[in-house]
């Protein structure tokens, strides 16, 4: 093993100036977001525009070979995230939330240690060293280069890396058959509904009722009866995320009224952006008893008038999100909605049968782009397996 300070040539620490929240253009200077970076692998498009009458700090441009990590979150698992940077466009800033480590290429590959940096051992050493206060974790150059990794010869490091990048490349192609398949779908599914006739007809005509979920507060803070509660943030537009689930203090006649039936459909009541406003999702078997919270609208309909998949299809179709879009206003950045526009969003009188038709074409699709999905995921954790053998040395790279 060796400390990265002995490997490095340099630890820098960027700058982050008062931004516009736009996407710079090509032309244009901006600032990488946090984003760039948590994410796992580098993303150039998570970026701020810097201001015209801003210079930009020309030092700190992000180049191909740099090996950026993450040095503060609030959340503990996104500290020390690293990645390697192997394409960039121009002007784009290192911001002041991460490191760039500058390998000595005489002994160190960017990539292997872009590699190693996301590996369980130096994980563990990550959260050893992590200091956090008010809800904000961080790591500082002292506790990056004092970090371990295993001294290997740069022959087995490129050959390390070259694994890894045959994982990648076989991932990032059925990555890309995923998206096309969902772009395809996405596409079919619009033209169906596109297809219906909703002038005149409302979502009240259709739905039996609309309810707001449970107004949190200190009162609600977990204690004896604690009840899981699905946010704005685990309903995203066409899913739930049940990935992190919060919990809130229930009483006897909450259940009654808010909790969730598998076929509820859930419309978000504000977003900041305005393509985001009342995105929908169905509640499926793994929601259901599942509380909700107030700034979600919980939709129920007669099944034998409304399939609740096609209820949700629509609620996020291109129709009722230019109905948002020009029917809402904003003075905070919020957009918001609430149940009288919910109530008079156009919806399609459409027979049961075509429904069911729309709604089978839907799910015949997703089965497909899970089953990729799928894939995809097996692939991660068969590379996950094969790096850490290779980092750890029970296992070699056979180049025959």
């Amino acid at each position: 093993m060796v400390a990265l300070k002995g490997v490095l040539r340099k630890v820098e620490t960027g700058w982050s100036p008062v931004c516009d929240s736009a996407r710079p253009a090509m032309d244009e200077w901006g600032v990488l977001k946090l984003s760039a970076v948590t994410s796992g692998k580098f993303l150039a498009s998570e970026a701020k525009r810097l201001p015209s009458e801003v210079l930009p700090r020309t030092a700190f441009e992000v180049r191909p070979g740099d090996v950026l990590m993450s040095r503060a979150n609030g959340v503990k698992a996104l500290v020390g995230v690293a990645c390697t940077v192997n394409q960039v466009r121009s002007r784009l800033l290192l911001p002041d939330l991460v490191f760039r480590l500058i390998a000595d290429s005489d002994v160190l590959d960017p990539g292997f240690l872009g590699i190693v940096l996301t590996s369980a051992a130096v994980r563990r050493q990550i959260e050893a060293a992590m200091r956090g206060t008010s809800g904000q974790y961080k790591v500082s150059q002292a506790d990056v280069r004092a970090l371990e990794i295993p001294r290997l010869p740069l022959s087995e490091q490129r050959d390390i890396v070259a694994a890894h990048e045959a994982f990648e490349r076989r991932i990032g192609n059925l990555e890309r058959v995923a998206q096309k398949r969902s772009t395809l779908l996405s596409a079919a599914v619009s033209a169906l509904l596109r297809s219906q006739d909703s002038s005149g007809a409302t979502l009240e005509t259709m739905m039996i009722s609309c309810d707001p979920g449970i107004t949190l507060g200190a009162h609600r803070a977990p204690q004896k009866r604690a009840t899981g509660y699905l946010r704005v943030a685990n309903v995203r537009m066409g899913w739930i995320d049940t990935s992190d689930v919060a919990s809130l203090e229930s009483t006897s006649n909450d259940r009654p009224r808010y909790e969730l039936e598998a076929g509820d459909v859930l419309v978000v009541e504000g977003h900041a952006n305005p393509e985001q406003i009342g995105r929908a999702a169905l509640v499926g078997p793994v929601e259901e008893g599942l509380l909700y919270q107030n700034h979600l609208f919980r939709l129920r309909f007669d099944r034998d008038e409304v399939v609740p998949e096609f209820a949700m299809l629509w609620l996020n179709s291109e129709a009722v999100r230019s109905y948002w879009i020009s029917r809402c206003a904003t003075s905070s950045g919020l957009y918001t909605i609430n149940s009288k526009l919910l109530a008079d969003a156009p919806f399609p009188v459409v027979p049961i049968e075509e429904q069911r038709k729309i709604v089978e074409t839907w799910r015949t699709g997703i089965r497909a782009v899970d089953s990729l999905h799928g894939q995809i995921a097996k692939l991660r954790t068969i590379q996950h397996g094969v790096i850490e053998d290779l980092l750890s040395g029970r296992s070699r790279v056979n180049r025959t």
